[in-house]
């Protein structure tokens, strides 16, 4: 049974960051030899870690096509919600591209400043495919990238054994983990490789792991050297992320996910039961909270997570997370749990109310969170898959400050200066310019200034 407890009784340690990474060596030796050796490494730890060491990483765009043309016959209702989670995110993420405005203004006469928005070159991203293959951060990490007008956008996500290898690889006693299949064709999981078609990738890599993290920070003879990487992935993957921030941009560095929701007496509880369990069945230490005045609605949360648990294929993922990390809080006002979300940061929020002034109120009230879900009808589990939203978003607090992937990842905002020469604005920052550099005893600067008043 979740957890229930009044306000007053919250620890301070629920409003901090929850940190499951460390510093691991095996990440910091994993980057160092990429660095050095480039696919001889890259091939020693896919060995060593995935089902296959294919003898080239590229996967060819035949086989994404074709894995999309399968996946189009086989299953057409899964391709026909891919095509719309990708329209939906790409017409979003087009909107924000146009947010991002370029210009150039006088600030005095004849000083013009400007800025303009410049996609990187390259981007990668990481998708990884363990027991559930994560379709939709394909359109996540990809989307964006494109609509920002970056020209040239990689994945990498881990290896499988290529179907023509399957034979040869039984025979060996091959193709599973810490036993890979080496010297076979690339391939990766066929709904990660139908995705990537749908959504336009660039080049797809059979590379998965910190290696694959390396090899996009650093190049490799056959995996290039991005600018920026995202995505998300297990420990390994989060620390590589933070390691080679310098050396490229990444998104973020994201944790387990969580959800908070403010629910009144409005709500249904068997809805609210199920957006709880929808986060709880991502990991045992995911964190589904409710925070609600209403002690008749908790109760009857309570028992509906208990009815639908029961029959939950994830049962034995979700009812950890429930047990361990989830709560039903009793809060004095719908205020107090506002504040409390505010003091929390979640990366998922949802205000589970009818529309009116008393959610206008709470909506205006909260600030801190990943994407904000309005009203019964806007599931979270719709941001995750098909409502233009991207899912990659601020977990364990950092929403204080930042936002989830976006446009803006792919983008950089850089300035201008022109001035004209003799203007009254350039002959003022000219003088000013070397009055400061005389009091920082930078007279090369100072000079650089009055030169141009000669």
């Amino acid at each position: 049974m979740i957890k229930i407890q009044k306000a007053c009784e919250v620890e301070e340690e629920f409003f901090t960051g929850r940190d499951f990474g460390q510093s691991i060596d095996t990440v910091k030796n994993v980057l160092s030899d990429i660095k050095e050796n480039k696919d001889a490494a890259l091939h020693k730890y896919t060995a060593q870690f995935d089902v296959a060491d294919p003898a080239q990483f590229e996967i060819p765009q035949e086989e994404l096509k074709a894995a999309a043309e399968k996946l189009e016959k086989t299953n057409p209702d899964l391709y026909k919600a891919l095509i719309y989670s990708h329209d939906l995110a790409l017409e979003f993420a087009k909107k924000q591209r146009e947010s991002f405005t370029d210009f150039e203004t006088e600030l005095r006469p004849g000083l013009f400043t400007g800025q303009k928005t410049i996609p990187v070159e390259r981007a990668g991203a990481y998708v990884p495919a363990g027991r559930f293959p994560l379709l939709s951060t394909v359109i996540m990490t990809l989307t964006p990238a494109a609509a920002a007008g970056v020209k040239e956008v990689i994945l990498c996500t881990p290896p499988r054994v290529h179907p023509y290898d399957k034979n040869a690889a039984e025979k060996a006693g091959t193709g599973v983990p810490g036993k890979a299949f080496a010297g076979g064709k690339p391939y990766a999981d066929e709904g990660i490789m139908a995705t990537a078609y749908i959504c336009g990738a660039t080049r797809v890599f059979a590379c998965g792991g910190a290696q694959a993290i390396g090899a996009m920070a650093f190049g490799t003879q056959s995996i290039p050297k991005v600018d920026v990487i995202v995505g998300p992935g297990n420990k390994f993957v989060a620390e590589a992320k933070k390691l080679v921030y310098g050396t490229v941009g990444i998104d973020m560095v994201a944790g387990p996910t969580e959800v908070f929701i403010i629910a009144d007496s409005s709500a249904n509880p068997a809805w609210v039961a199920a957006d709880l369990l929808a986060q709880a069945e991502h990991d045992i230490v995911a964190q589904p909270v409710l925070a609600t005045p209403d002690e008749k609605l908790a109760k009857a949360v309570a028992e509906e997570i208990e009815k639908q648990l029961a029959v939950l294929p994830t049962k034995a993922t979700a009812e950890q997370s429930i047990k361990n990390c989830g709560r039903i809080i009793i809060t004095d006002s719908l205020d107090q749990a506002a504040d409390f979300a505010n003091r929390k940061a979640p990366e998922h929020l949802e205000l589970a109310m009818e529309s009116g002034i008393e959610r206008g109120k709470i909506e205006k009230l909260v600030h801190n969170y990943g994407s904000l879900f309005i009203g019964h009808n806007a599931a979270e589990v719709f941001g995750d898959y098909a409502a233009g939203l991207n899912h990659t978003l601020p977990t364990s607090g950092s929403a204080r400050f930042t936002g989830g992937l976006s446009v803006r990842c792919f983008l950089k905002t850089v300035t201008t200066l022109r001035a004209k020469s003799g203007s009254k604005g350039a002959v003022a920052s000219a003088t000013a310019s070397g009055f400061l550099g005389d009091a920082e005893g930078l007279a090369a600067h100072a000079r650089a200034a009055r030169i141009r008043l000669s």
